[in-house]
């Protein structure tokens, strides 16, 4: 992104949100508003062209995942999605959200032969425009498309895609449940709250004031692929909690947080379109939403349990000192290793999945 780029582009986005807000009456669900920061075409953070993903805050990037610390996470996570192939009888992988691309060229590079297409779904096109780029030596086995087609047969794969869907605010003040929304003002955009007749799942113990995120539409996505796959399995990685941790009485801000240089910031209405908007992963709602539609919960464990299940410490025995130094902050504890957690889900009937052999956590769902 050039310099006048850098500037028009969140003041055109500002420009649309506010335009958005007139048509609705003055006031946008957060939600709305959270699918424009991030989506609007051409504009949204998503889908303008700064550079999002990368090590360091001098790259000019606003955070690193886990695929770009290390080549060692797309090849453990390949030994469980080669098993799901073999079992599910399919040769394709669906691949959400691709970012840079780098964990399906690290999918594609240790599967080789056992996958014949490689599909990126993806509503960005200046991500696309470089996941192209970066996985040009794979030809036609790559393909982008912007939806699902009504039948799917594969694998499919998520990496930090679910906290990045839009949620809704809910607030609870004086007893009251609100929802959040957006107002805007001469000085630029604030929350407002009205009351609601929406819930979390979960009642939310005491009197004191509480706000909170529910998930309508990583929700309706897992229905979605319910729905549409008819053979094989889906392993989805994020950072996320059970519902009873989620909507914990102590956890009364919630879990919206941005982010922008390697920084967090909690204002997702300062200068939307230049920073990332996220929410945790509620977990035990994904479950029940698979299990709803038909699908079966193969296991969901922290990313740590998963990754040495699926042997990274032996990818790891001949890697260099780097490598090794990245596989840290993927697994340790105070790292990645907790917060992030991995959910698998099946098509067709339940099988022994061999990253949750050790460390499976479904029963605390």
């Amino acid at each position: 992104m050039d310099i006048d780029d850098a500037r028009s582009v969140p003041s055109a986005l500002a420009a649309l949100i506010r335009a958005q807000v007139e048509r609705a009456g003055g006031w946008l669900p957060f939600d709305r508003y959270m699918a424009l920061a991030l989506y609007a075409p051409g504009l949204g953070y998503y889908a303008n062209a700064s550079r999002k993903f990368g090590p360091l805050p001098s790259s000019g990037s606003d955070f690193v995942t886990a695929p770009e610390l290390t080549p060692l996470f797309g090849r453990a996570l390949a030994r469980q999605v080669a098993q799901a192939l073999e079992v599910s009888g399919t040769t394709e992988i669906w691949e959400f959200g691709a970012g840079s691309g780098a964990l399906a060229a690290q999918l594609l590079e240790a599967l080789g032969d056992r996958v014949q297409r490689y599909t990126i779904v993806d509503l960005s096109s200046s991500l696309r425009a470089r996941q192209r780029e970066r996985l040009a030596a794979h030809g036609a086995k790559v393909r982008w498309v912007a939806e699902l087609p009504e039948r799917l047969r594969g694998v499919v794969v998520g990496n930090e895609v679910l906290d990045a869907m839009p949620v809704k605010l809910l607030h609870r003040t004086q007893g009251v449940w609100h929802e959040r929304g957006v107002v805007s003002t001469l000085a630029g955009f604030e929350f407002q709250d009205r009351p609601t007749d929406l819930r979390p799942p979960l009642e939310i113990e005491g009197a004191h004031a509480y706000l909170t995120e529910v998930h309508p539409q990583a929700l309706a996505f897992i229905r979605t692929i319910a729905d549409r796959l008819q053979a094989g399995a889906a392993f989805l990685i994020d950072y996320g909690f059970p519902e009873a941790e989620y909507y914990h009485p102590q956890r009364h801000m919630g879990t919206l947080m941005c982010h922008r240089g390697h920084l967090a910031d909690p204002d997702p209405l300062e200068a939307p379109g230049t920073k990332d908007i996220t929410a945790h992963v509620d977990f035990t709602g994904l479950a029940v939403a698979a299990q709803e539609a038909g699908l079966h919960v193969l296991g969901y464990t922290s990313q740590a349990h998963f990754l040495f299940n699926c042997g990274v410490l032996d990818l790891a025995a001949d890697a260099p000192p780097k490598e090794h130094a990245a596989l840290q902050k993927l697994v340790n504890e105070h790292e990645m290793g907790e917060l992030f957690k991995v959910i698998g889900l099946a098509a067709g009937g339940f099988w022994d999945a061999r990253g949750f052999v050790r460390g499976d956590r479904t029963d605390r769902l």
